[in-house]
């Protein structure tokens, strides 16, 4: 029986370890070589960036390297798939800080995988060389991507072969984010790891997930404003990440992520490596004053104010009696716009465009005349808007009862927010034009200006366009 039972056990340890496969358990390969690759194989981000853009420039949309010899870029991994917010993707930069920037500046490159868990890999910080010989440069969702292709597009490498085109390297460096404003950031720093300090979740989104709302579908897109100069990004976690549904922190302070665009390439981003890399610490927020009488149940039959800007020129400041069309940074200003493309006006609207302005920053107003809200009662206000593609500029409804109706006295003046209106988001349709809702003025009291104001700059990702029309502040008599 002894002999029969020994037997069993090593039959049974037989067949379990003939139907073992080493390549499907046995642990990872974690050792590294270094490889020998020759500086004189070894080319600049600068070098593949000037390619690709040649390339667009004469009308293609990809370039392939086809050099004859051996051909290489260094940089080093900034993004990390370890919790879920980064997939099939690797997002390298060529310098591990932001120092020398005119002699060498900061570059980043996307290169698409067909790898999951790259991390396991691919440690962040760590050096990498890329064999480019047979690679395709393009852009996919608005930035530069490396990975096989053809002329047309960029397409992903694939598992068999992609560690032999990105080879580790034993150094692993530790990544200093280059610190920037918002308005500061550029084409140039798209692909790299960024920090922005002073910065707060925006006070309609408190308590939001970061990507586990009803309406979060692949991603969830949450509005960040920089509390320094009141400019917005948008912080988009995907749904698959692991802390999809912790709360965004509602305090202020520094975010750290990668600079990039969204999956459709309509607005800018920042992407987080890991939850941890929000540190909002501190409880002080930058909220503006806001009147919070709410939305109206209906409007009054009786009207104060309206206005349509028919009689506007087209791409002229607008000019109306009572108004202030001010400029606070740039030249440009609210003018009238008439159009019929897919963006369509109505009829003629006010608008606000500083695309190609050449300006460091664009701000301008648009004031009503002063409003009495002592003369009559259950005052309210509504309005439409529409934008073509924000791009992280952004407009704001205001109101004062302190301004004195002076250019010299607009900045000086008490101004608060009009909270309870809807205005048009970076995230919303091109479109369409949105009803700003039924806005209750009166729970305020004496004499009132509201203001249409837009905020963006001169740079490329910041020179979003909005549109304004109908204007109406009507009471119940």
């Amino acid at each position: 029986m002894k002999i029969k039972l020994v037997l069993l056990v090593i039959s049974a340890m037989f067949l379990i370890s003939s139907c073992v496969k080493d390549d499907d358990y046995s642990l990872p390969d974690i050792s590294i070589t270094e490889p020998n690759i020759l500086q004189e194989q070894i080319t600049t981000f600068r070098a593949v960036k000037s390619l690709y853009e040649q390339a667009i420039n004469n009308d293609n949309t990809t370039v392939i390297i086809d050099d004859e010899n051996d051909l290489y870029i260094q940089g080093y991994v900034v993004s990390s798939d370890k919790s879920g917010n980064f997939f099939e993707e690797l997002i390298i930069q060529n310098k591990v800080d932001d120092s020398n920037p005119d002699n060498d500046p900061r570059l980043g490159f996307r290169v698409s995988i067909n790898v999951s868990n790259l991390s396991d890999t691919y440690q962040f910080g760590q050096k990498v060389y890329i064999k480019l010989n047979g690679l395709t440069i393009g852009e996919t969702s608005g930035v530069i991507t490396i990975g096989k292709g053809d002329a047309v597009s960029v397409k992903q490498i694939q598992a068999a072969e992609y560690q032999d085109i990105i080879i580790r390297s034993n150094e692993i460096a530790t990544i200093i984010p280059k610190v920037s404003g918002l308005a500061d950031l550029t084409e140039a720093d798209k692909n790299t790891i960024i920090q922005l300090n002073n910065m707060q979740l925006n006070r309609f989104e408190l308590g939001s997930t970061f990507a586990s709302e009803s309406f979060d579908e692949f991603d969830g897109h949450r509005l960040l404003e920089s509390c320094d100069s009141r400019i917005s990004m948008i912080l988009e976690t995907s749904t698959f990440s692991d802390f999809k549904s912790l709360i965004v922190p509602q305090g202020n302070g520094i975010v750290t992520g990668i600079f990039s665009r969204d999956f459709g390439d309509d607005f800018n981003v920042l992407i987080l490596n890991s939850s941890a890399d929000i540190n909002f610490d501190s409880d002080e927020r930058c909220d503006p004053m806001e009147l919070t009488c709410g939305l109206a149940e209906s409007v009054g039959s009786n009207n104060l104010l309206y206005e349509n800007f028919q009689p506007q020129r087209n791409n002229r400041p607008i000019e109306i009696d009572g108004w202030t069309n001010y400029i606070e940074a740039g030249v440009e200003a609210w003018e009238g716009y008439s159009s019929t493309s897919s963006n369509a006006s109505l009829g003629r609207s006010a608008r606000f465009q500083s695309a190609s302005s050449g300006d460091d920053s664009n701000i301008g107003w648009l004031i009503t005349p002063a409003i009495n809200l002592d003369a009559q009662d259950g005052e309210t206000l509504r309005f439409k808007t529409s934008n073509s593609l924000a791009d992280s500029s952004f407009m704001e409804v205001l109101y004062s009862l302190d301004w004195d109706g002076t250019e010299e006295n607009i900045l000086s003046a008490t101004w608060g927010v009009l909270s309870a209106a809807y205005v048009v988001k970076d995230t919303d349709s091109f479109v369409p034009w949105f009803n700003s809702g039924t806005v209750d003025l009166s729970c305020a009291l004496g004499i009132m200006h509201i203001a249409f104001k837009y905020t963006g700059s001169g740079q490329d990702t910041f020179d979003g366009i909005y549109e304004l029309d109908e204007i109406s502040v009507d009471y119940v008599p």
